[in-house]
């Protein structure tokens, strides 16, 4: 991946980059460490690079970069300012602590925010990456299932999120890409509910929005339930959520503008009379990270580019009633989508 950064570089203002982004480094280079509160900064150069980090860590034999070793009782920051001292214009992520930024600051190099340059490439995933999120779906898919079972017990919320990651462990997945909404009844109100000690009850909505890491890459899913039954305008905007999940899917294509897509999922909800409680965007982008740069939004002028991947995730949340998310994740081919998780999203009811 670094090789297409040094291309992507001959064509920009920065001569040089420096790169504090952990997920960044790790898929540029394939190092990932988690260096706590000391420095550790990939420096782009002259298409070389090289990696300052501390001598607790060794990546002696990355053919990518030159590790540039210090102690912790160096002037380390002096050493990066004198690796960069005969740069002008030098790009730094959006995540670099400013008490190794701001030292080297001299008012006369040019700093600017430069993750937009790694940002896009991660936005465009190659063959390999599309396969590694496919599987990471594919064990998302066999996640949910287990939870649609589970459903007809009488577990609380954050039974069902202990069973979850044991699931997830199971299937060989490390860990949850995200902490897992489940919500029941009133919390299926809220998008972002916090899961917590609440047992369902007849009548409920049940959201679950999970998704696990494997092999380094995110998966991300919603589906909602009944538990054993459901009022007539529950199953109505259940239908109208769905129906606006699979209108903006088919709008996704190479050269769509991404606001266009959050357009066709919300002009259905509010064409049935529910524009306001839809409350947040279509969707994210989505990779090494669950929530990646890039977005589904109606003011996201971008287009799609073949190879994005990104959640189509549509809501509906109305109070004393039911809230309902649908979520698929698609990856943009060169005539369409495609979706990468396959659980159903019929309506259905847990007796």
């Amino acid at each position: 991946m670094i090789n297409k950064l040094y291309k992507k570089l001959k064509t920009e203002e920065f001569d040089t980059l420096l790169i504090t982004d952990r997920n960044a480094i790790d898929y540029l280079t394939g190092i990932d460490i988690d260096p706590g509160e000391r420095m550790y900064i990939l420096v782009i150069k002259d298409g070389q690079s090289k990696l300052f980090l501390s001598k607790l860590f060794n990546v002696d034999g990355n053919k990518y970069v030159d590790p540039i070793y210090f102690l912790d009782t160096d002037d380390y920051v002096g050493m990066l300012r004198d690796e960069i001292k005969d740069s002008k214009n030098i790009g730094v992520d959006k995540l670099m602590d400013a008490r190794f930024l701001l030292p080297i600051m001299d008012g006369v190099k040019t700093f600017k925010v430069a993750s937009h340059l790694i940002d896009d490439l991660r936005a465009r995933k190659d063959a390999e990456e599309i396969k590694l999120m496919a599987e990471a779906s594919r064990l998302n898919d066999l996640a949910m299932g287990r939870m649609e079972e589970l459903l007809k017990e009488d577990y609380t919320e954050m039974e069902m999120r202990e069973l979850l990651l044991k699931t997830y462990r199971d299937l060989g997945a490390e860990d949850f890409s995200f902490e897992p909404i489940i919500g029941y009844g009133k919390a299926s109100w809220d998008p972002h509910h916090v899961t917590d000690n609440s047992r369902k009850k007849p009548g409920d909505a049940v959201v679950v929005d999970i998704g696990c890491i494997k092999d380094g890459y995110c998966s991300d899913m919603t589906r909602t339930f009944f538990y054993k039954e459901a009022s007539e305008e529950a199953k109505k905007i259940y239908e109208i959520v769905r129906l606006a999940n699979e209108t903006a899917i088919k709008k996704v294509a190479p050269g769509v503008k991404l606001k266009d897509i959050d357009r066709a999922a919300r002009q259905v909800i509010e064409d049935a009379g529910y524009g306001e409680y839809f409350t947040h965007r279509t969707g994210h982008f989505i990779g090494r990270e669950v929530h990646e740069a890039g977005d589904v939004s109606e003011n996201n002028e971008n287009v799609c580019e073949i190879g994005n991947i990104f959640s189509i995730e549509p809501g509906i949340y109305v109070p004393d009633v039911c809230g309902v998310r649908i979520e698929d994740l698609v990856v943009v081919t060169e005539d369409g989508c495609e979706v990468l998780n396959k659980y159903p999203k019929d309506f259905k009811i847990i007796k």
